[in-house]
């Protein structure tokens, strides 16, 4: 079973965010923000893998950059949900799933009039 946090605004579709470790994150790093629409989360990542490997003996630059991978991963789903706050969305519902269409089957099910507003 996984989790998700639906998201809401008053006048987009809903987002589903998978609540844990995202592998994704964690091996595609700042590029992940900017497909998720996370350009705030995603510019700061650049800059911090540009400070790491200015400032990083060369001795430690792997290890630094698997750390970074580490913590993209790790903390990738919460700077996403974070970028969505600052749009205007609104955490509305916890969902235990085992994939994203069972997730968005349980939100609809929950409230029947975001599937009214998708057939428009």
């Amino acid at each position: 079973m996984r989790f998700y946090a639906a998201y809401l605004h008053p006048s987009r579709p809903p987002v589903l965010v998978h609540q844990g470790f995202s592998w994704w994150a964690a091996i595609f790093g700042p590029i992940w923000f900017f497909v998720h629409g996370a350009w705030i989360a995603g510019l700061f990542g650049v800059a911090v893998n540009v400070l790491v490997a200015a400032l990083t003996p060369p001795a430690f630059r792997l290890l630094a950059a698997v750390g970074l991978a580490w913590l993209y991963g790790l903390f990738g789903q919460e700077l996403r949900e974070w970028n969505l706050r600052l749009r205007g969305y609104y955490l509305a519902h916890i969902l235990a799933a085992r994939d994203d269409e069972a997730a968005y089957g349980r939100l609809l099910a929950a409230r029947p009039e975001l599937a009214a507003s998708a057939l428009r």
